[in-house]
């Protein structure tokens, strides 16, 4: 595999990574009610706990995006960049 091949798989997996996470944090801000009936019928949970799992997941999940995505793809830019 080349840098350049490299490169674009991790550019696209920042893109669809970041669309995903975008859609999640969407849903928890308009869909709010409907998430958590849906959740609620498999766990007992509370408001507090719902939201409270929803921002440590989305947290994480960011988190991830920029340390296995984004840092190498920044890297093997600077690394080939002249």
């Amino acid at each position: 595999m080349t840098v350049s091949l490299t490169r674009d798989v991790l550019l696209w997996c920042v893109v669809v990574n970041y669309a995903l996470l975008l859609i999640w944090a969407g849903i928890c801000i308009y869909a709010h009610d409907w998430m958590y009936r849906i959740c609620t019928r498999w766990f007992k949970l509370s408001v507090e706990t719902f939201d409270t799992m929803n921002l440590a997941g989305i947290a994480i999940y960011k988190l991830g995006i920029i340390l296995l995505n984004l840092v190498p793809l920044v890297a093997l830019y600077l690394s080939s960049w002249q």
